[in-house]
């Protein structure tokens, strides 16, 4: 559990219990965003080409493990963005604590009116730094506690921020992000790797990394992928994009920007494919067209 004070504590499991029941009294599973829409995917969509033409989903092909699916819709999502800004504040992170303020702030200075941001540091445990907020005064008074000690318990930190603090949000907020600073290492968490991806592909929450340089020098790791390929895997497969520590004004600029200006909600039916597998999910567009989106979708049944 994300520690914190107990008052906090309190507040954030009663909200996720009101959550929970509205879930299941709406109809809406907490494992996948299907309704009675179908199945929903975010989809980032750009156009490259210079036209000033809306994106519409007869520019689209959508396919599940090769087979096309009929897109019933396609919209713009102008709605406020949810960003969890994720920091390793682990002992050994070839990073300063001044380095991961300053790339915890850039959002601060880049998010859109009705954004909001959530900080949380980790190592062993997962510490709320600050709640949901977009007074920059606020975070940078909260940034104070970083600290870096311990081992960097990387998933389980994921798993703890789905659960506590974006599941609450949905079904009613979609754009819902997590930007993770780190290096991508993990060393110690109960949660495997492949179950946090299932989850955040579940959900539909994208994640975008800001990488410090890999303090294992690209060893092997028993198990579980070598940190670069966590960074790789988190940000590709969930539609996001990795930056790099030294770029991380950019990155934050490009982060608020995508998610205001280039977010979209795509609906349809699954036909053809099974709800108890695993389904690899293909988009492509016209050209003069780029779009990103998760590459798989969790098994609806288990």
């Amino acid at each position: 559990m994300i520690r914190s004070t107990k008052k906090l504590l309190q507040i954030v499991v009663c909200f996720a219990v009101f959550s929970s029941a509205t879930l299941a009294q709406s109809g809406h599973s907490a494992r996948n965003l299907t309704s009675a829409d179908g199945t929903i995917l975010s989809v980032v969509a750009e156009r490259t080409d210079g036209k000033t033409d809306p994106i519409k989903l007869e520019n689209l092909y959508l396919y599940e493990n090769g087979i096309e699916q009929k897109i019933r819709n396609f919209s713009y999502d102008p709605s406020p963005s949810r960003i969890v800004l994720l920091v390793d504040n682990s002992q050994t992170l070839p990073a300063n604590i001044e380095a991961l303020k300053k790339a915890t702030m850039e959002f601060a200075y880049e998010i859109y009116d009705g954004d909001q941001l959530f900080v949380i540091g980790y190592d062993t445990k997962a510490e709320i730094i600050q709640e949901w907020t977009d007074d920059a005064e606020k975070i940078e008074t909260a940034l104070s506690t970083f600290r870096k000690e311990g081992n960097p318990y990387l998933f389980d930190a994921i798993d703890i921020t789905i659960s506590e603090v974006l599941a609450p949000l949905m079904p009613g907020t979609r754009k819902t992000a997590i930007v993770v600073i780190s290096d991508g290492l993990d060393r110690g968490s109960k949660k495997p790797f492949e179950k946090v991806l299932d989850r955040l592909q579940q959900q539909n929450i994208v994640v975008y990394t800001i990488q410090m340089p890999d303090r294992t020098g690209g060893a092997y790791r028993r198990n579980q992928p070598k940190a670069r390929e966590v960074v790789k895997q988190l940000s590709e497969n969930t539609g996001g994009k990795a930056f790099s520590i030294e770029e991380a004004q950019t990155a934050a600029k490009y982060i608020c920007d995508e998610l205001r200006k280039n977010r979209y909600l795509l609906s349809y039916f699954p036909t053809n494919t099974s709800s108890y597998d695993h389904r690899r999910v293909f988009l492509i567009a016209d050209e003069g067209i780029q779009v990103r989106t998760k590459t798989a979708q969790p098994p609806n049944v288990k």
